[in-house]
Parts: structure tokens; C-alpha cells; sequence
């Protein structure tokens, strides 16, 4: 070997050295698997939904539910066909509120009386004890209402308790308590639950 070759070779070790250990620091700059510190939080399940209002009625047995809207088998005046001037019927029925949103207002809305009867009833109504409205004496609560009675509202999975009385109220004669037989009173009424 010539001194010129071996002269050569050492220069090129150092060079070979040196472009390698470039290359390396280079790749090891641009590698993203030796990077600074890192936090990270994921939130995979942001979701949101609506909750439910509804109403039931239960008395008596029988049962009526907001779902289907309207009920025929509840008689709030009792539905007797036989009363005379001083019978009384009084139904009691509880509405809750099976669902999972409060109902922060209550009301309950009648529609007008059909019937020669109906001012000759006295109708009361007490929810949880209190007497609602105040007790109506000849004419039964639509004529004595201009708006929609409010009651206490019910809150998810609360109920409350409502008493209604119907009193035949005698005419204070006996011609005008007979005019009133086989007569009778028909009344609609609307209980809604908002929230």
C-alpha cells in the first residue's frame, strides 16, 4: 500500500465518522417517537337528551294516562243518574307524574256546562286538603271560572290528590225541585302538566 492510499483512507474515516453520526442526530431530530412531554384527554361520550312529562289519573281503579290523551272512564261528578236535590257525589282521583322532568305549573281548565242541571250544582274541589278553587254554589266551576284554575304543580315521580264534590242543590220549591227531574250536566275538563 502506498503512503498516499493510506494517507487517504485516514482522512476518509473521520469524514465517514462524522457524516454518519450527521445522519443519526438528524434522524433522530425529525423522529417524532422522541418527543417532549405530552397530556392528553379524550371525551368520547358528550351527548344530551330530553326528558319526559307525563300524566296519569288513577281512581277508583280505573286508570287514564296523558299517553292516550283523553279519558272516558273517570267521572269526576260521580255519574250517577238517580240523584235528587241534596245527594252528594264526590269522587276522589290522584295524578302523578311518572315522568323524569318536573311539572312546574298545573292546571286545569273546564270547559262550559251542558244541562239544565248544571245550576243546580254545587262542585267542590280541595287538592291535598286545601279547598281549589273556593266552593261554587248553584252552577258548578265553569261559571264561575274565566280562566284555568291553577293547582300546585307535581314534581317526577310525585302525585297529588284531588277531591271533587258534586252537590244537588235544591231549588227551595217543590215545583221547581220536580222540573228538575230526569235532568242532567255535562262538563269537560282539562288537567295539564308544564314545565
Amino acid at each position: 500500500m502506498s503512503e498516499t492510499t493510506s494517507k487517504k483512507r485516514k482522512l476518509s474515516l473521520p469524514l465517514v465518522l462524522a457524516g454518519g453520526v450527521s445522519s443519526l442526530v438528524l434522524a433522530l431530530g425529525m423522529s417524532p417517537t422522541f418527543s417532549a412531554f405530552t397530556a392528553q384527554i379524550v371525551n368520547s361520550t358528550n351527548t344530551a337528551g330530553a326528558g319526559t312529562l307525563s300524566m296519569t289519573e288513577t281512581s277508583g281503579g280505573k286508570t287514564c294516562t296523558s299517553a292516550v290523551g283523553t279519558c272516558t272512564d273517570i267521572n269526576k261528578y260521580g255519574g250517577s243518574t238517580t240523584m235528587k236535590p241534596g245527594d252528594t257525589a264526590t269522587t276522589t282521583i290522584i295524578i302523578s307524574n311518572p315522568g323524569s322532568v318536573d311539572a312546574a305549573q298545573f292546571t286545569l281548565t273546564p270547559t262550559a256546562c251542558t244541562g239544565t242541571l248544571c245550576s243546580h250544582l254545587k262542585v267542590t274541589m280541595v287538592q291535598d286538603g286545601i279547598v281549589t278553587p273556593a266552593p261554587v254554589v248553584n252552577g258548578i266551576m265553569a261559571s264561575a271560572l274565566t280562566s284555568a284554575v291553577t293547582l300546585n304543580p307535581v314534581a317526577h315521580g310525585g302525585s297529588t290528590t284531588i277531591v271533587i264534590t258534586a252537590q244537588f242543590v235544591t231549588t227551595g220549591t217543590d215545583a221547581g225541585d220536580n222540573a228538575l227531574q230526569g235532568q242532567s250536566a255535562t262538563q269537560s275538563m282539562t288537567w295539564k302538566f308544564m314545565s
